[in-house]
Order: C-alpha cells, then sequence, then structure tokens
C-alpha cells in the first residue's frame, strides 16, 4: 500500500484500503475558519448536537476577516468564540491569535506524521508535508466530525513524483510544484494523492514542501504527502 492507503487503512480499522473504495474513518483534527466554521456549527446545531466528539482535536481560526472589515464578518467571528466557549474548545484563536490557519497548526505542532486531518477549506492538504493525509471537506462534512469524529472517504490512488538534483539558487518548492503542475495540468490529478518524493524534496526545508503540499489542491488533487524524514 501507498503512504495514504495506510493512513486509511489504520484510521478505517481496515488491514487494507484501496483506490475507489469508500471507507468511514476516524479524524485525529479537524478545521474550520471564519468563513466555513458557521455554516458547519449551524448544521450542527440543526442535527441537535449537544456535544463535539473532542474538544481538543477541533481547531477554529479567524482567518479570512482578522481584524473583522465590518459589521458581518465580526460576527462571523463571534460565532466562532460563542461555540468555543459553550463546547470547550481548546483550540481557538482569539483575537490577537489569529491569522492564517495553515501556518498557525503547524507551528502550534497539532499534526503528526500519519494523521488524519480534515479541514473545511481546500487549502488543508498543507499539512501532507508533515507525512500526514490531509484534505478539504465541506461544511456539511465538518458539521458531522464535529458530531461523530468521523468522515468518509473515497480512497484516492496515488501519483508518485520524484524529483532529482539540487536547485539553483533562488528556486524553492514554489517553482517545483507550479511546473509540476503546467506540466500535468490544472485537473492533472483529479481525486488523486500526489507523493512527492526524491532527493530534491528531501533537500527543502519545512516551507518549501508546505507550499508544495498546499498546491496539490490545483492539479485537482485529493491531498499531497511527502514522506518525513526527520
Amino acid at each position: 500500500m501507498t503512504i495514504t492507503e495506510k493512513i486509511l487503512a489504520r484510521h478505517s480499522g481496515k488491514k487494507e484500503v484501496f483506490p475507489g473504495e469508500f471507507i468511514l474513518a476516524e479524524v485525529d483534527l479537524a478545521l474550520g475558519n471564519d468563513i466555513t466554521a458557521p455554516a458547519a456549527i449551524k448544521e450542527f446545531e440543526k442535527a441537535g448536537g449537544k456535544k463535539v466528539f473532542d474538544p481538543e482535536k477541533i481547531v477554529l481560526v479567524p482567518d479570512h476577516f482578522s481584524p473583522a472589515k465590518d459589521l458581518e464578518s465580526a460576527k462571523l467571528a463571534k460565532t466562532l468564540k460563542s461555540f468555543s466557549k459553550k463546547y470547550k474548545i481548546s483550540h481557538f484563536y482569539e483575537m490577537g491569535r489569529m491569522g492564517i490557519e495553515h501556518a498557525l497548526i503547524p507551528e502550534g505542532g497539532m499534526v503528526s506524521p500519519g494523521n488524519l486531518v480534515v479541514g473545511a477549506d481546500s487549502h488543508t492538504c498543507t499539512y501532507g508535508a508533515l507525512g500526514a493525509f490531509s484534505t478539504g471537506i465541506g461544511s456539511t462534512d465538518l458539521a458531522v466530525v464535529f458530531l461523530t469524529g468521523k468522515c468518509w472517504f473515497k480512497v484516492p490512488s496515488t501519483i508518485k513524483f520524484i524529483y532529482y538534483g539540487k536547485l539553483p539558487r533562488w528556486v524553492g518548492g514554489k517553482d517545483l510544484i507550479l511546473y509540476t503542475i503546467g506540466d500535468i495540468g490544472v485537473d492533472g490529478a483529479h481525486y488523486q494523492a500526489m507523493e512527492f518524493t526524491g532527493e530534491t524534496i528531501r533537500s527543502l526545508p519545512m516551507d518549501g514542501r508546505f507550499t508544495i503540499c498546499n498546491m496539490a489542491i490545483e492539479a485537482g488533487a485529493k491531498s499531497g504527502i511527502i514522506e518525513p524524514d526527520e
């Protein structure tokens, strides 16, 4: 099995999984921001939610409007704050702590190799740089995760990208992924896991690896992932 398949198998309680198979898997971390989480919270309440599956495994970040640009965006942030207070969410990024969600979570050490992470944001695939299966979901699915701690997946097939050689000065992860997307097209990895490896990848600092996995979605991928080496 691939790295992605091993992670999905372990989180669904199976010995092995196969591309195209539908599974129900346990989630290690669930992410919502000020745009997507309010809709998830509304669905959570509509479903009669009385408690979240694990307040330690939910992250809510005022990201897109911080500080709030108007009354409506302030209300969105207030929705996150109220929900976090009511259900004792540990990882709510209050005023003064908010920022870019996909930078805050790695900085906080909240994702580890082998984790399964979902977020109501298309660039949740960023955390694949840490060796996690990490992917974006919709707000309705996020509401279900808040309730149950589980999410359904269609197991993606994997495309392995092997990069050789050393990068010249001023060339980094952004250049690599842009070149790759230009080569395969914006739908060249449609609903597939992009696995990045090779000596070039191993020579990249973490910011370059995060950038590569972050942009896997721009090729239509379900996720991007890099085998951890340290």
